[in-house]
């Protein structure tokens, strides 16, 4: 079989699974987003027909994501208060996020909602302010849970170069090492999109340009769609 059928093969397994989807569809989004704001002053007629594009593509995202609350729950049920990780830091982390994540959740649907006019919502803008700021949060409590874990397992590789032969060290559990930190640069890049959805005068709020959010959306979904492909063949 050639390389290029076992990439097809593997892209069709990707695309077969929600997140993997999901992370091939934010890709579409955020490069006709790139592509509407490098042509918004030369070409305004073609800038708007992808910014379309990106808009409905993000419009499908939102819906999908309305049947995510069940998983949601199970997952913060199973978590329950962070037995299963390393350290307490680790478990207030997660929990933490979990909690975050389930207000998360329905307001993000109170403002599907008010956006499609399905229930007239009062406040719409209040609603979506408050939409993003649990986006914000729910993004930084990911980011620092990846850092922190991170950080343990450099402190396991540390101890084991110490007190082993450093060619004996387990090559895959450096691969995953250094999958963690590509996670940390994906999240980084989720944080920075985050914050720049806020009202103007918090951070950054609204002051990233169309063309910047889809190099930033861009660039996060690729690295997203690398992951899948490389934990996959990690795991073979």
């Amino acid at each position: 079989m050639s390389d290029t059928s076992k990439f097809v093969i593997e892209f069709c397994d990707i695309i077969d699974s929600y997140g993997g989807r999901d992370k091939v569809m934010k890709a579409l989004c955020y490069s006709a987003k790139l592509v509407a704001g490098y042509h918004a002053k030369r070409n305004p007629e073609l800038a708007k027909r992808y910014a379309i594009a990106s808009s409905k593509i993000s419009g499908a995202r939102a819906t999908l994501r309305l049947i995510d609350d069940i998983p949601m729950i199970q997952y913060a049920l199973e978590y329950g208060l962070g037995e299963n990780e390393p350290d307490k830091i680790m478990a207030i982390l997660g929990v933490t996020a979990n909690i975050v994540d389930l207000l998360y959740y329905p307001i993000e649907k109170i403002c599907w909602l008010s956006e499609h006019k399905i229930v007239d919502v009062k406040h719409a803008d209040g609603w979506d302010n408050l939409n993003s700021i649990f986006w914000v949060l729910s993004v930084y409590l990911n980011l620092m849970r990846t850092m922190r874990n991170f950080t343990l397992n450099q402190e396991k590789l540390n101890r084991s170069h110490k007190l082993c032969d450093p060619n004996s060290i387990d090559t895959k559990s450096l691969a995953k090492h250094r999958l963690e930190l590509m996670s940390i640069v994906r999240i980084s890049l989720d944080f920075v999109h985050a914050v720049s959805t806020l009202p103007k005068g918090y951070l950054w709020g609204g002051k990233l340009t169309t063309f910047q959010v889809g190099a930033i959306g861009t660039l996060s979904a690729g690295l997203g769609i690398y992951q899948i492909f490389a934990k996959r063949r990690l795991n073979k």
